[in-house]
């Protein structure tokens, strides 16, 4: 009897846009951009191997869209119309990838006028009639409408390559409510904005699966919408039923389409070597030419791949140095991480690591607060699968539980420390601060460090689509560059009430979590830290944002005082003051009513009390953003200026004054804020839990806030402030010699500015002139312009006008900076910090016009951002050389740092803090303009600003 034939339908369209933008930009030996075809190629290939491996298929195609129109833009002319178009260097890529599917001698299959998933359905369904088992490779949800079995004929299951999972008829009815052949039915009703179906306005999924559930299918549920109880809900299924029958047809696969290639031409049989080698060669994919094991004399031997061009000047290898090949690594395996449980074992790789001189180093701990949270255990990686987990704190917090077998905590502490310490050993971490604070505190100082987060921010920063592959979380690299998904914190400890604290997972199951995390960790360094001398990211790395790893992570031990007693009195006071705007607002609306609800106050202001220019969002309630109260205020409407000043209140109270107290470290007394290298696009760090850079700066209230962070007893703040630093930044990069000059000779700027625009200058222009200089550099329109002076669309295009014949470098740095990176994909810094802009070509104007603002500020802000770090890096070393060791830095706050010292040391330490400043750019770029830096001091952060 012959056996079971196994179809397997690969889903090729989707392995493209994966492959797409898991890898840098990549050109072949004749400049034509492969990157996506060497990632479909890689993904192809391992697909192949781990059938293999497993019960494979007698037979595999793989099937492709043809074109973006197919028979459903003729049901629905605005179906799939929000899709951008693919991004310019995929578009050559397209014949190259139906090129190397057929170098496998694999089927490839696309037809006119229906898609991807239209010819897999019909082959699936074709192929179970006979009896196969068919298998689609793909997450699709809209496939899932196939899964399952008709008795007489064969199964049709899903292959996640993405998860490395099978999903069946049970996983189908877990994600949607409802078996596969009802699938179809809840898209329907929910819809889907990527393919811009339609579907019933305001129906999600979860509402969407219940109605399916209850009623038991689309019309059924349509039908009953009348006898509904009354509600949006109800109206909307009546209203738009028609939309939700048209929904249906776009969603339901056609399963009937005639098959091009007969199913049993798809039979696999072993791959001839040649067309994929000459493919391979042509190409020079010569990592892959090695797994073909063709000798020596192989046509590939001279073949290199080259970086995209352009790269920047400095920035990277000559043209034509050969990129650094990716390392080839064996899947992940966890039956091979080991848990290290007596000081022998942990001796063992202690001297592996010293041997190996890099070791990947992860900690596992209580709590996300490296100031607050107990150590649990440490992980090691020395390579592929070559990982371990070293339980410390283990068996739960009750002193009468069973501990399990492991190294006593100070025991193993002190084996490791030499190694963690040693000049002589790498020590590679994902957001490795978090663990130097947490070993810090039981006296170990790790250095050397690298770090796979910045790396990958050094070289990706910004550069996503639609969302995809734009973050630097160790799940998302390992998804995105290593095609593996790790094990969820909240699948080892569980959620919700169930939830246990890590020191109680089972040491199998907690050796999986963390010796998986310090193993990826060790991959993700090997594929991304080679690529920075390719792309140009070695100087910005090293220069700045590796130096300062440790520099930022001691601020954050060293935290800031604040004082408790004020902030609850500061507290008060808001509440008082909100009590008071309430009742004002209240007796202006001639009611009471929710002023924190969008709802309520948009119905106020627009139905009640009338003002103009409300709109209505897709919920059907009008916009209260603080735009729109803005524009109102300026209109006259007072109630919409109180409405602002409760809204700044309630933010700041539950912010600042209520957050902080709760924010207090009871072991330190003092706040310690969290520091991301990696929170803003443009290098800028981020500060979380709490935020410390949203306190308003100029006002009263920021001020009084500020007066609650306080020195130490016989010790004072020390504020020392770049001024105008983004602006004197634009005079030198634009080259705008009337700017240049105004810094140079100390004076006004804004002062000057308004002299050149207006002729005069009193109050108002010199407001006015302000506000043109920095929203210039934000490439303003004229209509946000208008908005900001209160003036007319004209009137503000007439002064960004003059502005422009004034100044003319700033206009032409603006035209050089967008044509930059429309050609490039990225803007840069002077020290070469590149910020991508994957948007900058889009076809909705919002979106562009958006990424054009962003790129024209970028190179300033970014050069801004690694000025100050830089200063940061040099500072400690600089006080330590003049005696002052004892000056803390405790916070970076936008173009401020801020100090602890006794009050004794200020008139020692200020200048050299404000030389380290004025020179931080110095030696690798020399500014055309002083960096001017305002030092003041005081015993509250409020006093010393």
């Amino acid at each position: 009897m012959e056996p079971k034939q196994h179809l397997y339908l690969v889903d090729g369209s989707a392995y493209i846009f994966r492959a797409y933008h898991r890898l840098p930009p990549l050109t072949d030996p004749e400049g034509t951009p492969v990157g996506a075809v060497y990632g479909y190629t890689t993904m192809l290939w391992k697909l192949a191997e781990d059938l293999n491996k497993a019960d494979g298929p007698t037979h595999l195609a793989v099937i492709l869209d043809k074109g973006a129109i197919s028979f459903r833009n003729a049901i629905y002319e605005h179906y799939k119309a929000n899709r951008p178009p693919p991004p310019e260097d995929l578009v050559p890529q397209f014949p190259l990838i139906r090129d190397a599917t057929r170098a496998f001698s694999l089927p490839c299959i696309e037809e006119e006028g229906f898609e991807a998933d239209d010819l897999i359905a019909s082959y699936a369904r074709a192929a179970a009639a006979r009896g196969w088992d068919v298998t689609i490779v793909s997450s699709d949800k809209d496939l899932m409408q196939l899964v399952g079995q008709t008795p007489g004929e064969g199964e049709i299951d899903m292959l996640d390559t993405m998860k490395n999972q099978r999903l069946h008829v049970p996983d189908v009815i877990e994600k949607f409510g409802v078996p596969p052949e009802k699938v179809g039915d809840v898209l329907a009703l929910m819809g889907d904005s990527v393919d811009n179906v339609p579907g019933v306005f305001g129906v999600g999924p979860k509402t969407a699966s219940k109605l399916i559930q209850d009623y038991g299918d689309l019309e059924s549920a349509l039908a009953a919408a009348p006898e509904m109880k009354k509600s949006k809900l109800q109206e909307r299924l009546i209203e738009q039923a028609d939309m939700a029958r048209l929904s249906k047809v776009l969603v339901t696969l056609k399963e009937d389409c005639a098959l091009p290639i007969p199913i049993d031409d798809f039979r696999l049989g072993a791959i001839p070597p040649d067309p994929l080698a000459a493919f391979l060669a042509r190409h020079g994919f010569t990592s892959l030419l090695k797994r073909l094991d063709i000798g020596a004399g192989s046509p590939a031997a001279a073949t290199r791949l080259h970086p995209a061009r352009p790269v920047t000047a400095g920035a990277g290898p000559a043209e034509g140095a050969a990129r650094q090949p990716l390392p080839e690594m064996p899947a992940l395996d966890y039956e091979a991480y080991e848990c290290v449980q007596t000081l022998d074992a942990l001796d063992r790789w202690i001297e592996r690591a010293f041997t190996a001189r890099l070791v990947a180093v992860d900690t596992e701990t209580s709590a996300l607060d490296a100031m607050r949270a107990d150590l649990c255990g440490v992980s090691l990686a020395l390579g592929p699968n070559q990982a371990c987990y070293i339980p410390l704190g283990h068996g739960g917090s009750d002193m009468f539980a069973e501990k399990p077998e492991q190294v006593p905590l100070a025991d193993a502490l002190a084996r490791l420390k030499p190694l963690l310490e040693s000049d002589a050993v790498l020590k590679v971490g994902q957001n490795i601060k978090y663990d130097i604070n947490v070993l810090a505190r039981h006296g170990i100082a790790v250095a050397p460090v690298d770090d796979t987060m910045i790396v990958s921010f050094c070289l990706d920063a910004g550069r996503s689509v639609d969302g995809i592959g734009g973050g630097h979380g160790m799940d998302e690299l390992s998804e995105r560059h290593l095609e593996h998904k790790p094990l969820a914190f909240k699948d080892i400890c569980g959620t919700g009430k169930k939830a246990i604290p890590f020191g109680e997972v089972p040491l199998d199951r907690a050796t999986r979590y963390a010796a998986e995390d310090a193993d990826v960790t060790w991959r993700l360094h090997a594929l991304l830290r080679p690529r920075l001398p390719d792309e140009g990211g070695t100087r910005i790395y090293e220069r700045v944002d590796r130096p300062l790893i440790p520099v930022v992570a001691r601020m954050e031990r060293n935290g800031i005082k604040v004082d408790r007693d004020r902030l609850a009195h500061l507290s008060g006071q808001f509440a008082e003051a909100m009590a008071a705007l309430e009742s004002e607002i209240h007796a202006m609306a001639g009611q009471e009513f929710t002023i924190g609800s969008p709802k309520q106050l948009g119905d106020i202001l627009f139905d009640k009390l009338g003002y103009k220019g409300g709109r209505k969002g897709k919920s059907g309630q009008y916009s209260t953003d603080q735009a729109i109260l803005e524009g109102l205020a300026a209109q006259g409407a007072e109630v919409a200026t109180k409405v602002l000043e409760w809204r700044q209140l309630t933010k700041l109270r539950s912010t600042y004054t209520e957050a902080l107290q709760a924010a207090i470290n009871p072991l330190t007394g003092r706040v310690h804020t969290s520091y991301s290298l990696v929170g803003a696009q443009t290098g800028r760090l981020s500060s979380t839990d709490p935020n410390l850079q949203n306190i308003p700066i100029r006002t009263e209230i920021g001020r009084q806030i500020r007066d609650c962070f306080v020195a130490e007893p016989g010790h004072v703040l020390l504020s020392a402030d770049y001024s105008q630093i983004e602006l004197r930044l634009a005079a030198h990069m634009a080259d705008v010699p009337p700017l240049k000059q105004a810094f140079a000779n100390g004076e006004d700027i804004h002062a000057r500015t308004a002299m050149e625009m207006f002729g005069h200058v009193d109050r108002d222009t010199r407001g006015r002139a302000k506000t043109i200089n920095f929203a210039i550099l934000y490439g303003i329109s004229r209509w946000g312009l208008a908005g900001r002076l209160g003036v007319e669309a004209d009137e503000a295009q007439a002064m960004i006008d003059r502005y422009f014949d004034r100044f003319p470098g700033i206009q032409r740095y603006i035209v050089s900076t967008l044509e930059t990176v429309r050609e490039r994909g990225y803007s840069e810094t002077l020290f070469g910090r590149k910020t991508w802009f994957p948007r900058i070509h889009s076809k909705t104007q919002h979106e562009r016009q958006g990424s054009e603002r962003a790129a024209i500020n970028a190179p300033i802000q970014g050069t801004s951002a690694d000025i100050i770090k830089r200063a940061m890096a040099r500072m400690d070393p600089a006080l330590a050389e003049a005696g002052l060791g004892h000056v803390r830095m405790l916070l970076q706050v936008h173009d401020e740092l801020v100090f602890e010292l006794p009050e004794g040391d200020v008139a020692a330490a200020s200048p050299v803090i404000e030389r380290i400043m004025a020179e931080a750019a110095l030696p690798a770029v020399r500014l055309d303009v002083p960096l001017g830096v305002e030092i003041g001091s005081g015993l509250s952060w409020g006093a010393a600003h």
